[in-house]
């Protein structure tokens, strides 16, 4: 599939990074949906006029490899589990290609909006630095005593909307670890699409639903979690993990 994936991804018109600054979406409603690994190439296939692709390097399927942090209780995963209205991720992420790090803060506010701050940092931190700590004190207006829970790496092909100010994302190869596991999802793919606001008539948004593909929120940070600690509750996540993996069989 690889090959196949990288023949596709060369048939689309190409944005650059600094093109694509103009769609950078900081402040966003996010909606994810996962799928057969399969089945992206069809999805490629018929958005191909819709979107551009981005491109580092001469490069369109890009590799990034993230490290999350959380507290000793875990609460930056318990609150999603729990559906905490306000909840953040905290995270550094190698962007590969782009030869870069950044110490990232997701945060989900009461209107279901995802805001993203990040600054660039020198490399992954096993023990944050003072200036990432003050990024997050700044961003969160707490202090955290933070540790890396998982270490995670993917690749994605970034799409961006000729007509509409949106990217999908689309990653794959997701393969999850740390200290003691690793897990592997090798036949699933997981499509985010992101957006100012929620447009339902988005190409690629019509095709997924066409294949009766439906939003599953489930995060990859979360998915890490189960799939690397076995005394953490996951209830409220069964029915998308019995998706993920009947997908994943």
């Amino acid at each position: 599939m690889k090959q196949e994936t990288r023949k596709i991804v060369e048939a689309f018109w190409p944005i650059s990074l600094m093109d694509m600054d103009q769609v950078s979406l900081m402040k966003r409603s996010d909606i994810k949906f996962i799928l057969p690994k399969k089945q992206v190439l069809e999805i490629l296939n018929s958005v191909l006029n819709d979107y551009r692709v981005l491109e580092v390097n001469e490069d369109r399927v890009m590799t990034y490899n993230s490290l999350y942090y959380d507290t000793p209780d875990n609460d930056f995963y318990q609150w999603h589990h729990n559906g905490k209205i306000n909840r953040i991720k905290v995270r550094i992420r190698n962007y590969i290609e782009s030869k870069i790090h950044f110490l990232e803060i997701k945060r989900k506010d009461g209107k279901g909006i995802t805001h993203k701050s990040r600054i660039p940092i020198d490399g992954f931190e096993e023990n944050l630095s003072k200036k990432s700590k003050d990024f997050i004190q700044e961003i969160t207006h707490r202090s955290y005593v933070l540790s890396p829970k998982l270490e995670n790496e993917f690749n994605r092909i970034t799409l961006v909307s000729t007509l509409h100010k949106e990217r999908a994302t689309i990653d794959f190869n997701l393969n999850f670890r740390n200290e003691f596991k690793n897990k592997a999802f090798d036949n699933l793919a997981i499509i985010e699409i992101k957006q100012e606001g929620i447009n339902r008539n988005s190409p690629i948004y019509r095709e997924l639903k066409k294949r009766h593909i439906l939003p599953n929120n489930i995060s990859k940070y979360c998915l890490g979690i189960i799939s690397l600690y076995e005394d953490v509750k996951y209830n409220s996540f069964k029915i998308k993990l019995l998706q993920i993996q009947k997908i994943s069989a």
